[in-house]
């Protein structure tokens, strides 16, 4: 049953994100008698210093995070594979140059690099899918890369050149299919990635911006409340924990099930 918990969060998760457009929640909903008050049946988790309802802000913070978890992962893996494909297919100083901009990227905290990116710009949810994507593209490309290496000197590959085949096709059709596993490998664990920037980004002020809710900011608000009022800190960061460790325990489960190392 255990093996299975990781996989309700997730399902919960994406539920509840998408929900959030249809059910008819009140977020930004202020109610000053309800200031802090803890959990109770009218509101199961209680309300915020504003008196916003918890819930319903928890469940737009879930709809926040898989949205930027989204289209972050989604443009990384697009970018970072066509990246690492050609540079490994093709070789010479294109693949030098590739390796060092790698390098570099490599040589610093991606979440540094995201916040310096994130101070730069505007703070906003768009700006903060640029600013994370930025730094999360590498990853796919240098697995990308590797993975290229080794499959151009597979039999089916060599058989496509001698066929005539040009470099288009053969990483389409020949390359691409058996870079799958991996890279989905890679992606679950970007996913968990992503989740944690994001609220770290708006835990500092420079991801989504009020009234809009975060997981982050709302464990920001919280944090000045959390002897008087911990269920503010409690609902958005357990939330948050078991996100992120049912995404890594489903792309350890992947691995292990797909036999890679």
């Amino acid at each position: 049953m255990f093996r299975w918990f990781p996989l309700f969060i997730l399902i919960l998760w994406f539920s509840m994100a998408v929900g959030a457009t249809w059910l008819p929640l009140q977020p930004n909903l202020i109610t000053l008698p309800n200031i802090l008050q803890p959990p109770s049946t009218t509101a199961w988790l209680g309300y915020d210093d504003l008196g916003r309802p918890l819930l319903d802000r928890l469940i737009m913070g879930a709809h926040t995070s898989f949205f930027v978890a989204f289209f972050v992962v989604t443009v990384s893996l697009i970018v970072g594979t066509l990246i690492g494909m050609i540079s490994g297919w093709v070789g010479g100083i294109f693949d030098l140059i590739v390796v060092r901009i790698i390098d570099i990227f490599l040589a610093f905290p991606g979440i540094l690099l995201a916040i310096a990116l994130a101070g730069l710009l505007k703070p906003g949810i768009e700006n903060v899918i640029f600013a994370l994507s930025v730094v999360g593209w590498v990853g796919f490309a240098r697995l990308a890369r590797a993975q290229t290496l080794a499959l151009r000197e597979r039999e089916h590959v060599r058989a496509a050149i001698a066929l005539g085949a040009g470099m288009p096709r053969i990483l389409w059709y020949h390359v691409l299919p058996l870079l799958g596993a991996p890279l989905m490998i890679e992606a679950t664990f970007g996913i968990a990635g992503s989740v944690i920037a994001e609220a770290g980004l708006s835990f500092l002020g420079l991801g989504v911006q009020p009234p809009t809710a975060s997981w982050g900011a709302m464990i920001r608000d919280g944090t000045s409340y959390m002897l008087m009022a911990p269920h503010t800190v409690l609902a958005p960061g357990i939330m948050l924990m078991l996100i992120v460790l049912s995404v890594n325990r489903l792309g350890d489960e992947l691995q292990d099930w797909l036999g890679l190392r």
